[in-house]
This record gives C-alpha cells, structure tokens and sequence, in this order.
C-alpha cells in the first residue's frame, strides 16, 4: 500500500517538459542577443567619452599654462630654471609632466611647494596625466610621447600608434591621443 501510494504521488508531480525547458532558453537566448549589443555600445560609448574628457582636460591645462607664462607652452623649457630650452624629447617630456602638476614660477620653474614665487598650477591635480582608455596597459596609457622641435602640424596630427597613450609637440602645445589613427584625430 505504501509503495503504491509513492508511485501514483510520483505520477501526479508535475514538472517541465522537454519542450517548456527549450522554449525557455530561446526566449532567454533572444533577450541575450538583444541586450549584449546595447551593453557593447554603452562601454564604447563610455571610452570614447572619456579620452574627449581627458583630452580637453590636459589641452585646457596646456593652454591655462601658456596664457600664465607668456604664451610659452609646458615642455619647451626646463622645468629646473624656466629659461633652458628643452635639449631633447626626453627633456621635454620631464619638463611638460613637472610644469603641468607642479607649482610654477613666471619662467615655468617647477617647485613642489606654493610660494610667492611659485604662484601658478598645479594645472593636472593627481599628479600625473590622465589614462587614454584605448590603451590597455595601464602603465602605458599615462605615458607620454614629447617632441620638443616639430613645428609642422600636419606632420604633428600622425600617431605612431605606439604604446604611449598620449603624444605633445612643445611648440604647438599640440596634445592628442596616441593610440590609432581614429583617436589620433581627436
């Protein structure tokens, strides 16, 4: 008796069938290949707007910069006296990162400490250059690419596609994106 009850309560449970379970994952595979999209698009979406925030960031530094110290760009001069042209890129590029995050006399000497004579900056708060979000390694996409003698902007607006997230010519306080040619535009 017992053993006929289990088997005909076994009988009455009631579960999904075969077909209910596949047109479940259907349903659940074109509410996937609907949403996947949008949620790639948004993340592009996301990226593209930072690099142009990060861009008009640093560039509005840049420019704040030279209208502080007489139309000369960060980069072009050291930043331990403020009057010796760059030397090279490597110069150039210590001397646009110490300029931009650091306080700055009239020159562009670069000082740690605020004082009557280091009145100006710092133009970058955190210290160091925004991440170019198309980079990715995250070493790399704060790096900077200088050139402290190119004087041609057409021949300036080319990436070299390297690993350095961003790329700067001193003389034309030209800042822009390192990465591809489609970002190298912005």
């Amino acid at each position: 008796m017992i053993r006929e009850f289990r088997t005909q309560k076994l009988r009455d449970q009631s579960g999904f069938t075969l077909i209910e379970m596949l047109v479940v994952v259907i349903i659940l595979g074109i509410l996937a290949m609907i949403i996947v999209p949008q949620i790639t698009v948004s993340t592009e979406d996301a990226r593209l707007n930072t690099l142009q925030s990060n861009l008009t960031t640093v560039r509005s530094a840049i420019e704040v910069y030279a209208a502080q110290h007489g139309n000369r760009y960060p980069g072009l001069y050291s930043e331990t006296d403020g009057t010796t042209a760059a030397a090279d890129d490597a110069a150039s590029k210590a001397a646009l990162l110490a300029q931009l995050t650091q306080f700055t006399d009239i020159n562009g000497q670069a000082n740690a400490t605020k004082d009557a004579t280091f009145k100006f900056g710092p133009y970058l708060k955190l210290g160091q250059l925004p991440q170019n979000p198309y980079v990715a390694d995250p070493a790399n996409a704060v790096d900077v690419v200088c050139d402290f003698d190119q004087n041609d902007i057409t021949a300036a607006r080319v990436s070299d596609g390297g690993t350095a997230g961003w790329r700067y010519y001193a003389p034309l306080g030209l800042f822009f994106a390192n990465d591809s040619d489609t970002h190298a535009a912005m």
